[in-house]
């Protein structure tokens, strides 16, 4: 018993010596000079302070508590910081899913003629459809010559309306669909300018690109 009541004295004495070893430091800006003491001033709180070890060594420098609009400032700092590794993060993705996706140049032509292709295919398929719903239009426009005296039957007033709505939403479609050429042409050349970035290799304009059927 006695040795351990001896053991644990000496560990509390070899903490207070070590406690006794580290001065804390300060500038007080009342009277100029620097205070320090073996626990923190008063004069030190809420300031910048540095604490020493017993050979006067810098062990630690703490800076000065943050005013509400310095926190402000702060916060605002690492949302910027974040957003920034963020895209950074992204872009590098973007850049490898593109070394990925082109072995060399000509890969991102045949994939933009490919692309220019599927839409042109579109186009053919939307002009079938509204050619076939004018043509449709055009014998019911038949058949309600015989009521010009009199009104549609509801059936063929009902058919008539439905085809003109299809006409319309055909041919509204038929415009998407070219516009997405320009889509189309904007992705693939900013390909090319960014694979060009990345392998240092010609970013030459595609030859045969096709052109939205009219």
């Amino acid at each position: 018993m006695r040795r351990l009541i001896l053991a644990h004295l000496l560990l509390i004495s070899l903490g207070s010596a070590q406690a006794a070893g580290e001065f804390y430091c300060c500038h007080d800006p009342n009277t100029g000079r620097r205070v320090c003491g073996d626990t923190l001033p008063e004069q030190c709180r809420g300031r910048a302070y540095r604490v020493l070890d017993s050979g006067g060594n810098i062990a630690k420098e703490v800076g000065a508590a943050l005013t509400p609009e310095q926190k402000a400032e702060q916060a605002l700092e690492n949302r910027r910081r974040k957003q920034l590794e963020d895209a950074s993060r992204e872009q590098r993705r973007r850049d490898q899913a593109l070394l990925d996706t082109y072995a060399m140049p000509e890969d991102i032509d045949l994939a933009q003629r490919k692309a220019e292709s599927d839409v042109n295919l579109a186009i053919l398929a939307t002009i079938s459809r509204i050619d076939e719903a004018r043509t449709k239009r055009r014998k019911f426009e038949d058949e309600a010559e015989f009521y010009k005296k009199k009104a549609l039957p509801p059936d063929l007033e009902r058919d008539l309306r439905a085809l003109d709505h299809e006409i319309k939403l055909q041919q509204e479609l038929l415009e998407i669909k070219k516009r997405e050429f320009d889509v189309i042409k904007s992705k693939y050349d900013a390909d090319r300018k960014r694979y060009h970035e990345l392998t240092r290799r010609s970013p030459a304009a595609p030859s045969g690109s096709a052109q939205p059927i009219r």
